[in-house]
Parts: structure tokens; C-alpha cells; sequence
């Protein structure tokens, strides 16, 4: 009886698995595999297909709400940096069947449908959009992931964790301790600090181990500036290279 009761003790003595806390990487881990696991890390093209709403600099009411909104996405694979134009991306924006404004980014040139935009403003653009694709390559050699204090996004608990990439720069993710979901992405950008919460997850018919966001809402130093709200994603799709392209009329001679 006294050999069980000391067998008892050492038994409590030894913390279980459940209670040894994550580290950063075990939590980006987590969030990695409900994503959708390699394949998701690995897709190569996507096409998200939606509306959004916009709001202005102020004012509580709306400023335009398209109909439709399109971005295409060529990712680069061997991406290392967060926070600069990386791959290549097309946004057209419309309503009604009416173009709004369009932007692309070839792989070297950024234009919009007013022009080619300048190199420092097209990096300082990019720079206040692009965050999130970088927790792809997370798993990757080179990179740090750091658990900070737990937070709370949309009412979610979740784990905050800073993600730091092969060039220094830093993002602070926030994943949902329940269904691992990503419900957060945020950063230091040249407009000030930009967060993009994640919201109204489906798993398309077609890819079902993909979890898509069906909702994302964007702020640029704790204000609103607009909402996505993306109805359909197809993902390692043909895209044509032309979408991509600067137009002809744009090119100069």
C-alpha cells in the first residue's frame, strides 16, 4: 500500500502533456494544419472573388460599397519578406458592371489605372497591404515565432503570436484557441499600424481542406477603412500572365 501511494505522488508530480504550454511555433503550427496544411502553404495561384465596403478618413456612413471585387494572386514560394511586393497580384474592383479602379503588380512593376506608379510609392504602398501570406513559411528555416500574451479578436480567444521573417520584420498574428482559424494579422506600415481581422470562415466545395475567410475587415491605426467579403476562391488555377501585365496604353513606347 505505502509502494502505490508513493507510486500516486510521482505520477501527480509529472505534468501532463496538456500542460505544458505552446510556444509560438507550436501555435503557428496549429494554425498551419487548420488552414489547410501543405497544401495551402504551397498554393502557387489564388483567385478571391467578393465586394467590400469602404469608408472614408471620416464620417460613420459608408463611402462606396462595389458589387464586385476580384484580386488575383500569383505567391512567390520562396517569399521571405512580410511586407513588400512579392509574387505577383491583380485587385479590379467594379460596380454594376461599371470599372472602379483596378492595381497590378507584374513581379516588377506596380500600375494602377491612372499609370505606373513610382518604385518608393509602389514599395510604400505594398508595404501597407501586404502581411498576411507570410505565415505560409513560417515552418521555414530563418524565420522566429514568439508566444506574446493571449488576446481577444471579434469576441474569440485567441493566442497571440509575433512572427518575426528572415529580414527583421515583424507581424503579430492572433489564432483562434479553439479552431486554430488565423483571426488576425498586424503590422507596422508607412500609414501607421494596420490590423486585418478574419471572420465568417467556409471551406470551399472544391478544396474542403482549405478554411477560407469569407469576411476580412481592414484598420489603419484602430480605425475601419473598408471590409472584403469574399464569396468564392479558386486556388492552383491557370491565370493568365495577362491579367498581370502593365497594359499596353500604360507602357509608353
Amino acid at each position: 500500500m505505502k509502494r502505490l501511494f508513493v507510486l500516486l505522488l510521482l505520477l501527480w508530480s509529472v505534468p501532463l502533456a496538456a500542460d505544458v504550454p505552446l510556444d509560438g511555433r507550436a501555435v503557428l503550427a496549429k494554425a498551419f494544419e487548420a488552414a489547410g496544411g501543405d497544401k495551402w502553404a504551397n498554393a502557387r495561384t489564388l483567385v478571391l472573388k467578393g465586394r467590400a465596403v469602404f469608408w472614408g478618413k471620416t464620417g460613420a456612413e459608408p463611402t462606396s460599397a462595389p458589387d464586385s471585387y476580384i484580386m488575383y494572386r500569383e505567391l512567390d514560394p520562396d517569399r521571405v519578406a512580410a511586407h513588400g511586393a512579392e509574387g505577383k497580384v491583380r485587385i479590379i474592383v467594379s460596380d454594376k458592371g461599371k470599372p472602379l479602379w483596378t492595381v497590378g503588380y507584374d513581379g516588377a512593376t506596380t500600375w494602377n489605372d491612372k499609370g505606373i506608379i513610382p518604385k518608393a510609392e509602389a514599395d510604400a504602398y505594398w508595404a501597407s497591404n501586404f502581411g498576411f501570406g507570410i505565415i505560409r513559411h513560417a515552418m521555414k528555416p530563418g524565420f522566429r515565432a514568439e508566444r506574446l500574451a493571449d488576446g481577444n479578436v471579434d469576441g474569440f480567444a485567441t493566442w497571440m503570436v509575433r512572427l518575426t521573417d528572415p529580414t527583421g520584420s515583424e507581424s503579430l498574428f492572433g489564432i483562434d484557441q479553439q479552431s486554430h482559424a488565423i483571426r488576425m494579422v498586424g503590422f507596422a506600415t508607412p500609414r501607421g499600424w494596420h490590423m486585418r481581422t478574419y471572420s465568417d470562415f467556409f471551406r470551399p466545395a472544391s478544396r474542403p481542406e482549405w478554411l477560407q475567410a469569407g469576411k476580412v475587415t481592414l484598420y489603419y491605426n484602430g480605425v475601419k477603412q473598408n471590409e472584403i467579403h469574399w464569396d468564392s476562391v479558386e486556388v492552383d488555377g491557370v491565370i493568365d500572365p495577362a491579367v498581370f501585365a502593365v497594359p499596353s496604353a500604360l507602357a509608353g513606347p
